[in-house]
C-alpha cells in the first residue's frame, strides 16, 4: 500500500512517472532547476518520494528527463513545420521564425528550458548539461540543411549565425514589445541570407 494518501495502488507507472515528470517540469520551468528540490515536485505531484526516485534515480536523472521531454517537444514543432515546405527553404526558415517569434512573445516565456539549465550547471559532464548541449548541435545541423537549400556559399556559417539569432531570441524575451520578436527575427534572418 502506498503512504501517500493520493497515490493509490491502482496508479500505473508509467502514470506516475508521467506525474513526476510534469510537475517537475512545471516547476523547473517557472522557478529554476536549482531552486526546486525533490520535496516539493513530491509535494506538488501528490506522489510518495520512493515513487520518485524509483523513477528517476536522482535529481540529475529528473532534471535531464525534463529537458528530454522540452527537446521532444521543440522537435516534434519543427518538423511539423519543415514537412510544410519540402522544397522551399526560405519559406521554411519564415515559418520557423514565426512559430519561434511566437514562442518568445508569450506571456509566460521564461526562456529556453535548455540554455536556463545549462547556465546553472556549468560543468561539462552535467547530465543536464549534455541534453543542453546536444540540443544546441541538433539546431544548428537542421539550419545548415536549410542553409544548404538557400544554396549559400558558406552553409555552415549561415547555420551558425542563425542558431546565434535564434538563441539571443531566447533569452532576450523582455526586450521585445508584444508581437515583434517574428518580425525582428525575419529581418535579421533575411539580412543575414542576403549577405551570404
Amino acid at each position: 500500500m502506498s503512504k501517500n494518501p493520493k497515490e493509490t495502488p491502482a496508479s500505473s507507472g508509467n502514470e506516475v512517472r508521467d506525474k513526476i515528470l510534469e510537475t517537475a517540469s512545471e516547476l523547473f520551468y517557472r522557478r529554476g532547476v536549482r531552486a526546486v528540490g525533490v520535496d516539493l515536485v513530491v509535494e506538488k505531484s501528490g506522489v510518495a518520494k520512493t515513487s520518485l526516485y524509483r523513477h528517476f534515480g536522482t535529481k540529475d536523472d529528473l532534471i535531464a528527463a525534463f529537458l528530454k521531454r522540452e527537446d521532444l517537444d521543440f522537435w516534434n514543432t519543427w518538423d511539423r513545420v519543415s514537412e510544410q515546405y519540402p522544397n522551399d527553404a526560405l519559406a521554411e526558415l519564415d515559418a520557423h521564425l514565426e512559430w519561434i517569434g511566437g514562442r518568445v512573445g508569450r506571456e509566460n516565456y521564461r526562456g529556453c528550458p535548455q540554455i536556463n539549465t545549462a547556465a546553472e550547471f556549468p560543468e561539462a559532464d552535467h547530465p543536464a548539461r549534455k541534453v543542453a548541449e546536444a540540443h544546441m548541435r541538433e539546431m544548428r545541423w537542421r539550419l545548415k540543411i536549410i542553409a544548404e537549400g538557400l544554396s549559400v556559399a558558406a552553409p555552415d556559417r549561415l547555420a551558425g549565425q542563425l542558431a546565434m539569432l535564434i538563441n539571443g531570441a531566447f533569452v532576450s524575451m523582455q526586450l521585445f514589445n508584444p508581437g515583434e520578436a517574428t518580425e525582428l527575427l525575419r529581418g535579421a534572418a533575411h539580412a543575414m541570407v542576403a549577405a551570404r
